[in-house]
């Protein structure tokens, strides 16, 4: 079935004031000339320039979404951000279980599970990473990998409405390298299924699953065009308006 194509952008630990609403004004401005186009957008700037952003967007059909989020709505936890904050903020989605949070913060299934599940209960569509290393991957448990993080990431209150999976083989992230459109399919695929097997066949064919790790405008055209990718995590490439729009153009206009 007709998934509307979700074009994410995670900006990661980049851009200060300046450089940070100028790329969000930039984004706008292109998203603008487009009128109606065949996807949404999604921005996921740092903490610090969620406020700016919000309103260098106004006027664009694009949403704000944030990198991270803790599972208490308040109280003694220094450095987090509660889901109710960020609502606050204007955000409608929020990342969990990015790869390099799962590796540098040592998030495990259930602690992921955790924030989707709150994020969710407050309001917010959770984007739920997963993805294997490279390995896991040349030991051929992709497949394996990815169907525990989706068992053990995604929570029960999780529907086709709030929830979108990216899945990210960890490899590929930044390294220029991507799998091949095939392989690509298959993983979604095999996720899609899995999705099926937690939340029911109706969830898993209106559910977005993403594709990220390096895409890029001269691969997206072949990525986006995959029957089970309903879209992108952007990281690198969306740090510059063209190349984002760029990726975006091979999804978005007819």
């Amino acid at each position: 079935m007709a998934r509307k194509p979700l074009i994410a952008g995670n900006w990661k630990m980049n851009m200060l004031s300046a450089d940070g609403t100028a790329l969000a004004k930039g984004v706008a401005t292109e998203v603008k000339k487009l009128g109606k186009p065949e996807c949404e957008f999604l921005v996921c700037p740092p903490f610090t320039l969620l406020s700016q952003v919000k309103k260098a967007l106004r006027g664009a059909k694009v949403a704000l979404g944030a990198q991270d989020v803790h599972f208490n709505l308040k109280g003694a936890h220094t450095g987090d951000i509660s889901p109710l904050m960020l609502k606050d903020l204007g955000c409608t989605y929020v990342i969990v279980g990015h790869s390099e949070r799962r590796a540098d913060h040592k998030e495990s299934n259930e602690l992921v599970c955790k924030k989707a599940q709150a994020a969710i209960e407050n309001g917010l569509k959770a984007v739920i990473c997963i993805g294997e290393t490279l390995e896991e991957r040349d030991a051929g448990k992709t497949i394996d990998v990815c169907t525990k993080q989706i068992l053990g990431s995604v929570p029960e209150n999780a529907t086709a409405a709030n929830t979108v999976i990216a899945y990210e083989p960890v490899w590929a992230i930044g390294t220029g390298k991507t799998p091949t459109a095939a392989d690509v399919e298959d993983v979604h695929a095999a996720i899609r299924k899995v999705v099926a097997k937690k939340l029911g066949k109706g969830n898993a064919n209106k559910m977005r699953i993403l594709y990220g790790g390096s895409v890029k405008p001269g691969n997206a055209k072949e990525l986006l065009a995959l029957p089970d990718v309903d879209g992108a995590l952007i990281g690198g490439a969306s740090l510059k308006v063209e190349d984002f729009m760029g990726i975006a153009s091979k999804a978005c206009v007819k």
